[in-house]
Order: structure tokens, then sequence, then C-alpha cells
């Protein structure tokens, strides 16, 4: 039998607030487990909790990023249950009235391919704290300072098939939040995580299969490791008589594996009723179009640019847009050296592959836009040549010259044009090799294109790689077919 899968994602993004959603106590990371709590985080007696303002206008944002409908009232729900890193035992939620309605976000896969996932709804709440279960011994410790952290939970369509497309889409989503700037979108500190519901059908039925949860997926390579482990147990269950049985499951990277943690709650054990103390959120049309007046150029719209101006494959063009930072410096680079495939090529290439190497984030690149630019500028106006280019950068980014030109002029790396200079080393170079020009001659006409390049390297090898290879194998070719 064939199977086909069916995902949906649950993505929760840390909003980049200074403050958390119903208090003032501070959102910072890492800090000391315990000092970032308040009594109203820990829904002490008395308290009443006041909705902060610029989590509504961030929501509101990533709506309107996503095309979606944005309701003009929007409620506060209690979700109850008893989890010992939420101590007021209910969660405060939105269930029957979030902030965003129905949206939806394009894909880019593999093969330049696109996609459009449907999003059923975003909505706001605040986030639990955390157990942490190393080093206690057996029992647990509880750090309440991510509690009242303000969360969008951005729910999909069961519209993804692959667990490619899942990932895409996971990686769509963090390139809008972090283009809008409303979240670090940092998976390793827990500011971007998505809860994965999988299910398997057989290959043209309609109805959908019983569908399992993988909790708190933090990184885009675990949820499609999770997925393909997760759709193969589905399968292999349901081909040996079992049954899939709806629950929640977690994903372990160390055995590359999900096991069961809880059966799976509906939305009735949760008994969600209206927050009493919250007021709806009422918003107006002029509200909506100043936080639409204030949205940057977002990645499909940047990539689409990337292609219709300046003229870059779709490869290119989605690679240099995925990150807000990668684009950013990309535009840079091409504005001072003005070749856009030349800025692309420098930036997915040699740049991209020394950052990778030391582990560090475009934004902590030695090498600045301006610095690559002029490098760049200098190969287009044949100051160097590429393998010169290459010494150039390593010497940049070791820190070892403040512009590329500083770079060339103490290195003496400034390419040689000047014909009289060049014939002069081919010359000597034919008179140092009789032996290969005499092989050059005894050969047959086909062969003689790759007997050139021992030519070809004597003669960059006399100019220290600094002449000019174009000239040198032109010039080359009439004086030893000259020889004939």
């Amino acid at each position: 039998m064939q199977w086909e899968t069916v995902i949906g994602l649950e993505v929760h993004v840390q909003l980049a607030t200074r403050s958390k959603i119903f208090s003032g106590a501070s959102t910072a990371f890492g800090a000391e487990p315990n000092t970032q709590a308040c009594a109203v985080d820990l829904g002490l007696p008395g308290v009443l909790p006041v909705l902060n303002e610029q989590a509504v206008a961030m929501a509101v944002q990533f709506g309107l990023a996503v095309h979606a409908e944005i309701p003009e009232v929007s409620v506060f729900d209690r979700k109850n249950y008893f989890y010992p890193d939420l101590p007021k035992g209910y969660q405060t939620s939105q269930m029957y009235h979030p902030i965003v309605g129905a949206g939806e976000v394009e894909i880019t896969l593999d093969d330049d391919t696109t996609k459009r996932i449907r999003i059923h709804h975003a909505h706001l709440e605040e986030d639990a704290g955390k157990s942490l279960h190393e080093d206690f011994h057996g029992m647990t410790g509880i750090d309440l300072n991510r509690a009242g952290t303000p969360l969008l939970e951005i729910v999909s369509e069961p519209d993804m098939r692959s667990a490619k497309e899942a990932a895409a889409y996971l990686k769509a989503i963090h390139s809008i939040v972090t283009y809008l700037g409303i979240s670090d979108g940092n998976m390793a500190e827990g500011s971007m995580r998505c809860d994965v519901n999988v299910s398997v059908r057989p290959k043209g039925q309609d109805a959908f299969g019983t569908r399992a949860e993988i909790k708190n997926v933090n990184s885009f390579r675990f949820v499609e490791r999770a997925i393909a482990f997760e759709v193969e147990r589905q399968i292999e269950l349901i081909e040996d008589g079992g049954k899939v049985v709806q629950e929640t499951r977690l994903f372990d990277p160390e055995r590359d594996e999900t096991r069961s943690m809880r059966t799976k709650e509906e939305a009735n054990d949760y008994r969600y009723f209206p927050c009493p103390d919250l007021l709806p959120v009422v918003l107006d049309q002029a509200y909506l179009d100043h936080l639409r007046s204030q949205l940057p150029e977002l990645p499909a719209d940047k990539r689409a640019r990337f292609q219709s101006k300046l003229g870059l494959s779709a490869y290119d063009a989605n690679v240099l847009s995925a990150s807000r930072d990668m684009a950013e410096f990309f535009e840079e680079v091409h504005r001072v050296c003005g070749d856009a495939k030349q800025a692309a090529n420098w930036v997915q290439g040699e740049l991209s592959g020394a950052l990778n190497r030391e582990n560090l984030s475009i934004q902590h690149s030695p090498v600045s836009a301006q610095q690559l630019g002029e490098l760049i500028s200098r190969v287009l106006d044949d100051t160097i040549n590429g393998k010169a280019a290459k010494q150039v950068f390593q010497a940049l980014w070791n820190g070892q010259g403040e512009s590329a030109d500083a770079v060339i002029e103490a290195k003496g790396l400034k390419q040689v044009t000047d014909t009289g200079a060049i014939e002069a080393m081919i010359d000597q170079v034919i008179a140092e090799s009789p032996a290969q020009v005499a092989q050059y001659r005894d050969s047959e006409p086909e062969k003689r294109g790759k007997m050139i390049g021992y030519f070809v390297g004597q003669v960059m090898k006399a100019s220290r790689g600094t002449a000019n290879p174009q000239q040198v194998n032109g010039l080359l070719k009439e004086k030893l077919d000259a020889l004939l």
C-alpha cells in the first residue's frame, strides 16, 4: 500500500518585547533562575494582568505580513491545567477569538518550486516556566523566569506532505518573524520552537489518519528527523495490524526517535473560559493601517526583486533573502561593487564558507560588506585576478588590512597587464623549456590546448600570480604557434 503523510505545525514564537505579556518583569535571556518572575507571573492573590501593547502590535504585524484576516475583536481565555512550571494553574491564551485569523505562507522547495501553506490562525498567550531535570538527583527544578513571556502561536492547516515541506515552512516563518523584528528566532534559546502534528493515510483517501503530536522541536534538522521517524513508526504500526493512538510524543535527537509522553488532551479537557481580568482587544482600521505602513520589505518581495531587478537566479535569490541580515549584507556589497552576480557568488561562496568554518553569523563577519564590495570591484576592474582576490580576502578576514586596496598594495598583488612585461616573462619561460616546446610542436593540434597549461603555470609562477591569465593564455598561444 502507498501512504501519504499529512503534517501540520504549531509554531511558538517568543516575541521580542522587553517585558512580559501581562507584567513589567524582564524577558532578558540567561538570568539566574527565578530572578525574573514577579507576583503577576506567579498568579499571587490580588494581582491583575495588564496587556503589553507591544505584544499586540507584533502579533498584528505578523498577521499583516502573511495576508491574514485581522479580526476587529479578539479575546483572552483561561486554559486550565496543572503543570509545575505554570504556578497559576492556568495559562492565559486565546481559544475562540484569536488576534490573527486565516492567512498563508509561500514556501520554496529544493527544486525551486513553490507551494502555499495555509495558516489557520495565530494567537497570543503567555509562556510557561521551565522544568530542569539535570543536576537535581532524581528531582525536578523549576525556573519561572520564562513564565509570562509573550508567545505568538502560529497554527498551520495540515497542508504539508513531507518533512522537507515542513522544514521549508518553518524556515519561512523564521524569516518572516526575524524580518519583522518581532523575534530573534533563536531556536537554541527557545525563542522559536514548534509542535509537529503527523499522521498517515492511504494514498487517495480523503479522511485524515490519527495524528501524533511531537512537542517542542527546536531546530529545522530535528523537525525533519522527527517526522521521518514518526512516519515510519506509524506506517509500520498500521501494517502490523495495530492502531495509531492520539498522543503527545517527544523527539530524542540522540536516539533519533520519538517516544510517548502522554495521551493527547482535547480542547474540552482544558476547560477554556473567557479571562475575567482582561478586556477584549479592539483594533480599528487606523491602527491596522499604521502598523501596515511600518512593515519592512518581506522575504517573498525581496526574493522577487532580486530576480526581476538584479537578474539573480531563483536559487541565489532564495538563499540571499532567507535571512534579513544576509540580504542586507548582500545589498551593501552590491551597492559598492555594482555587480549583483559577483556579489552573490562571493557572499554565498568565499564569505559563507569562512563563516561556517568559524561558526560565525554574518553579523559577526570579520570582513565587512564595504570591504568585500571593494575587493570585488578590484577583480572587476582587473586590478587583481581571482587567485590574488582570495589572498586579499584571507588577509581582510585575519584583520591584516583596513581595505582591499591596502592589502593589494602591501602584498604587491596588483595584476600585471602590461603586454611587454608579460611577453618578456613568456619568452623566458619558452627559452627555459625546450623539451616542452618540442613536445608541443610535435603533438596533434587537438592536444595542444591542454599542453599549454604547463606554460601558463610557469608564467604565473614567474609573475608571482599577478599576470593577467587571459593575456597570458592569448600571448602564449601566439608565440608557441609561431614556432610550429
